[in-house]
This record gives structure tokens, sequence and C-alpha cells, in this order.
């Protein structure tokens, strides 16, 4: 029999559940960096995001973030820009929803913006015809089937 020469198996490798569900100090940006909202994920570490500022960037995810936190469309994120490249970016820090709330509340974020509903979440404006999609029976239409 050879002798097992690693260091443990795949729960090892899935590593430890850090917590970081205890609150965390709230990040401002600061020079050379922006708010963003996730428009879509690429793949590959990269995503599609529209930068408060106007601005439609590229977004690369940084390695200590890599498969450790999970970003999906319409999250609020921190980007660092690069001075040489206007069209990239990289994320620096995704917010919590509540942290994106807080941030909404300070006026670093503006009041436009949507928050933890995705880009394609938005059915605020179809909810004013609530009942019009479903087909009302009376009894004597059942008889008739």
């Amino acid at each position: 029999m050879p002798k097992n020469k690693g260091k443990g198996g795949k729960n090892r490798k899935r590593g430890k559940n850090e917590a970081d569900d205890e609150k965390r100090e709230l990040v401002f940006k600061e020079d050379g960096q922006e708010y963003a909202q996730v428009m879509r994920m690429l793949g590959n570490g990269r995503c599609e995001s529209m930068c408060i500022d106007g601005t439609k960037r590229l977004c690369h995810i940084r390695g200590k973030m890599h498969k450790k936190v999970w970003i999906a469309a319409g999250d609020i994120i921190l980007v660092g820009l690069r001075d040489y490249q206007d069209d990239k970016a990289d994320v620096i820090l995704k917010y919590m929803p509540d942290e994106a709330r807080l941030l909404k509340a300070y006026g670093e974020l503006p009041e436009n913006t949507r928050l933890n509903e995705g880009i394609a979440g938005g059915m605020d404006d179809e909810d004013d015809n609530v009942g019009d999609d479903y087909i009302e029976f009376e009894d004597e239409d059942i008889d008739k089937i």
C-alpha cells in the first residue's frame, strides 16, 4: 500500500467557513476608486459593470475574492480604476445588501440606483395590473366544457 503524501481530501480544499456575517466596517471609496453595479457576469473572473460616474467598465475579480466572494448581477461593488486603461477596472470589495443601503442613505450612491433587484429584476412597473393575466370562468362556462 502506498502512503498518502497529501495533506487531506476534498473537505480540506473546501476550506473553513469564514464567517463574514458579523458586522464589518463600512468602506468608502478613495481617490482612484469608484462604486459600480454589476450588469452581468462574463466568466473567467470578469464582469461588466456600470460605474456611478456613468462609464461601463470591464472589471476583473481579484484573486483574493475569486471563488470566495460570490458576485452576481445587480450587486454593488467597489472597483479600483486603472490609470492606464479607462475602460477596465479591478473589483476590490463587494458590499453586502445592508451596506449598500447604508451607502445610498449616506448619499454615496445616487438615488436612482436600484439595489438588490438584479438588472433584469424590476417588476415594480407592472405591479399596477396585477390580476390582468388571469381568466375568470363563470359556473355556466364550466358546465359547457
